[in-house]
């Protein structure tokens, strides 16, 4: 007999821009301009979007914070790094009342918007 491990799909992840997404990528850069442990919490905000399913799986890790945002972030998501900076994400399909059912996200930016 034949075990057939289920596959899960992974989350899908994007970038705004080539700008962002070279930033990421260069880990000097990134050191640079959040300095090393913001970076570093950074790198490890992305990996867990990497590693999840879905962004319920994210909703799970209670340092991650993931919370809905409004008004001129209305349609995305923030992610705690460290006080007081948050990744913003917004959702390329599902529905956010179904965190089950995004599995594609967009970084947007990454700020401190207090």
């Amino acid at each position: 007999m034949i075990l057939l491990q289920k596959r899960h799909k992974i989350m899908e992840l994007s970038f705004k821009d080539k700008k962002l997404k070279k930033l990421y990528e260069d880990g000097v850069a990134l050191k640079r301009k959040y300095g090393d442990l913001q970076a570093r919490k950074i790198v490890q905000r992305i990996n867990e979007l990497l590693s999840a399913e879905n962004l319920f799986d994210i909703s799970k890790l209670p340092q991650v914070r993931l919370h809905l945002l409004k008004s001129e972030f209305k349609k995305c998501f923030a992610l705690d790094i460290k006080h007081p900076y948050r990744i913003i994400i917004t959702y390329l399909n599902g529905d956010p009342s179904d965190l089950k059912s995004i599995n594609q996200v967009m970084v947007i930016e990454i700020i401190d918007y207090h």
